[in-house]
């Protein structure tokens, strides 16, 4: 299906370019967001008529999300989750979890406005993209951790991921290797004697 995009779409096109689609993306998502038109002879009047005022409120929207782009740049926000000691969540955080933390914190951003390719199933630091206008983009952090003081404690720069844990359980492991190392020679010691 051919349209006439009424914004600018990532990876698709300008305003007033005329591009061709898959019928589904036309119907589900352009057409029903106002981000495009069908392209036919009326539709296409009807752009050119109405393109100062499409400029306006897109200026207008981008203006918004500037706004909104510069209280959130370099912030960092805190959510608890359960976690095992090798620091694997036990569930994930999602692009809704993101936009629920933001709405927490006052910001109205939409889940589809968070750019997350999968969720994130360990604790620890995270960047995540938002994408709060087709040409404003910013990236927040998302610190994940198993309680408040871990969370302040990876603020602070202290890696608690995997890393650390495998290396307590490896201590752990050679503590415990050395005892049975010791058990063994005082067994055979009064076998001898």
């Amino acid at each position: 299906m051919d349209v006439i995009l009424l914004e600018r779409v990532a990876r698709l096109g300008q305003m007033g370019d005329t591009v061709r689609v898959k019928d589904g993306f036309a119907r589900n998502f352009l057409l029903p967001t106002g981000k495009a038109l069908r392209a036919n002879e009326a539709n296409r009047a009807k752009f050119e008529s109405q393109k100062s005022e499409h400029i306006a409120r897109n200026e207008e929207r981008k203006r918004e999300a500037g706004e909104i782009a510069e209280t959130l740049a370099g912030k960092s926000f805190t959510t608890i989750r359960s976690a095992g000691e090798t620091g694997q969540m036990y569930g994930s955080v999602s692009a809704r979890d993101v936009s629920d933390i933001l709405k927490e914190a006052g910001f109205r951003i939409g889940r589809n406005q968070i750019l997350l390719n999968q969720p994130i199933k360990v604790i620890g630091l995270h960047k995540v993209q938002i994408s709060l206008h087709s040409e404003v983009e910013i990236s927040i952090e998302i610190n994940i951790a198993r309680s408040h003081e871990e969370g302040q404690r990876q603020a602070q720069g202290e890696n608690l991921t995997s890393v650390d844990a495998m290396m307590d359980i490896d201590d752990l492991e050679d503590e415990y290797d050395a005892g049975e190392d010791a058990e063994a020679t005082e067994t055979t010691d009064e076998t001898a004697a």
